[in-house]
């Protein structure tokens, strides 16, 4: 049976035991022995195909540049990879999982699960891969890791809503990294507590990252996560201790972030022993854009086929789309942000404007990754007609299947109302995504390799697509050394052309400084190795940043 811990507010004068504490509850999941199922073992096969997918995609947009020069500042033999230079280029752990975690996370494209609060699991998968690689750790250790890490993160976002107190979620991947690194290195129960505890303490941060004119450092977000929860195992492995209670204290996360005082969560863990299977209510994403968009773009592209006529404004007077209060309120017109009807937002506004989704899908047929946010589509006038015709409505049927328990009944897309010029009327309606488990075409191996090979096309040259799916595929028997391979290698030469603007390490290349010894003596520390793709003029190519971000 599934262990429930109740999670309350307790003064500093009521002593409470570790083990009543949630953070200690998670350390002990961490640090309990289960062995993943067959079919647990091949959707993390499946997403560490996706995460290669959407990074192969990213390689050359901005943000991912500036986080992977950042990387190769902080240089470490051997270290862990850098996704997109060569297997031998080595960088300490917490920072190539900070340039791999914006590399995963920029193109918002790849898996995410919804409940109390929102998430994307896969954000996990960096930091725990570059720890991998850097330990010497096993295919199988690190897939006990990855599963512990989507445990923890769904049982949390279950339970506890941030976004209700205008807290990102990212402050529920912290403590899943800490716990997945826990699992993955086979460390003490005291060891993961701390670490989960200092985990979660340094990742809390409002949601104004996802708010307004939403800037580059979304993709940021997550990768700062991991890359802290890194340096948490590292102290707490040192000996080093966290706030305590965290979550329960009087002045601790629930009690001045969340719900207050007089809170009570109720957070559903395996029990000893039981299996994690947590990574099986998660979904992936076909269209890089928010996930509360993917059923809606599905809906638009049918609509196309359908009705043609829909693309030219002229023909419409209205659309509503009558959805579920988080859709309506975070990527709706009922966030009152007018970034969301403005053609010169950002390509991170446009993400989360499913307006202006809806008016390119419905007038494309479909969406691109690159082509549907470019800033000449956002401005096409035809467009910017119609997106402006479109506005949200929440409807209580849609907020109610968003939030259900039942796999069956839980829903996110919405009921689309158009009333035509004419005087006409058309009505669809979608509750999930195509790609969804219970969608029209459901995402299995086959489709993430598709994915894979689609978005590494002309990014990656023919044998490095085959050689990654070949480890990827076999991730349980890998051997370390095949751990620190499982990394994409950019073509030559795509990187030379996005060169990264130098920042404030690039300084300390320039002018080396002398680091203190014991006798006062010692020599310039050497800048790292060059990366021979990393630097050139710029060029366009599959991935090219938008010019509104670069």
């Amino acid at each position: 049976m599934p262990r429930t811990v109740v999670l309350t507010v307790h003064p500093s004068a009521e002593h409470l035991a570790r083990e009543d504490q949630l953070a200690w509850v998670l350390a002990e999941l961490a640090t309990d022995p289960v062995e993943p199922t067959a079919e647990v073992t091949d959707m993390v096969i499946n997403r560490i195909i996706d995460n290669a997918a959407v990074t192969a995609a990213s390689l050359t947009r901005a943000p991912v540049v500036a986080a992977r020069a950042q990387a190769l500042a902080h240089p470490y033999v051997p270290g862990s990879t850098v996704s997109g230079t060569t297997l031998a280029t080595g960088a300490s752990p917490e920072w190539a999982a900070w340039a791999n975690g914006v590399a995963v996370r920029e193109l918002d494209f790849h898996d995410t699960f919804l409940a109390a609060e929102y998430s994307h699991p896969g954000d996990n998968i960096p930091a725990l891969l570059a720890v991998a690689q850097h330990v010497g750790a096993n295919g199988a250790s690190l897939l006990r890791g990855i599963v512990t890490g989507y445990e923890v993160q769904v049982d949390l976002v279950r339970a506890v809503s941030l976004h209700a107190h205008k807290i990102d979620h990212v402050a529920h991947l912290g403590p899943s990294v800490a716990a997945g690194i826990g699992t993955m290195l086979e460390l003490d129960t005291e060891t993961v507590f701390q670490a989960i505890g200092q985990a979660l303490h340094t990742t809390t941060a409002t949601r104004q990252s996802r708010k307004g004119q939403i800037s580059t450092w979304k993709a940021y977000a997550p990768a700062f996560a991991g890359k802290v929860a890194i340096e948490a195992v590292d102290r707490a492995m040192r000996g080093q201790t966290s706030p305590e209670p965290i979550y329960e204290g009087e002045d601790g996360v629930v009690a001045r972030l969340l719900d207050g005082p007089d809170a009570r969560y109720e957070v559903v863990l395996p029990s000893q022993g039981e299996p994690r299977t947590a990574i099986l209510d998660t979904y992936t994403k076909e269209h890089s854009a928010e996930y509360q968009s993917q059923a809606l773009i599905d809906l638009a592209r049918a609509l196309h086929d359908e009705h043609p006529e829909l693309a030219d404004p002229r023909a419409v007077a209205s659309i509503v789309i009558h959805t579920s209060h988080h859709t309506h309120f975070v990527i709706g017109s009922g966030a009152n942000d007018p970034q969301k009807y403005d053609p010169t937002a950002s390509r991170e506004t446009r993400d989360h404007s499913i307006p202006y989704i809806f008016a390119v899908a419905l007038q494309d047929g479909g969406w691109h990754h690159v082509d549907s946010y470019a800033p000449e589509r956002a401005s096409r006038p035809d467009t910017v007609a119609l997106w402006h015709k479109i506005t949200t409505a929440e409807d209580e049927g849609w907020t109610r299947r968003y939030h259900s328990t039942d796999p069956q009944e839980k829903a996110f897309g919405g009921r689309v109302e158009i009333e035509l010029s004419d005087g006409g009327r058309l009505v669809r309606e979608i509750a999930v995504a195509d790609a969804h488990p219970l969608g029209a075409r459901p995402f299995a191996r086959e489709q993430y390799v598709e994915k894979f090979r689609s978005l590494a096309a002309g990014v990656l040259v023919e044998d490095e697509i085959e050689r990654f799916l070949d480890l990827a595929q076999r991730l349980p028997d890998l051997t370390p050394a095949e751990v620190r391979q499982l990394s994409v290698v950019a073509r030559p030469g795509l990187l030379a052309g996005a060169p990264a603007r130098p920042g404030l390490f690039e300084l300390g290349r320039e002018h080396p400084r002398t680091p203190p010894s014991p006798s006062g003596a010692g020599a310039p520390v050497p800048p790292p190795p060059a990366d021979p793709s990393a630097t050139g003029t710029s060029t366009a190519g599959p991935g090219t940043a938008d010019a509104e971000v670069s």
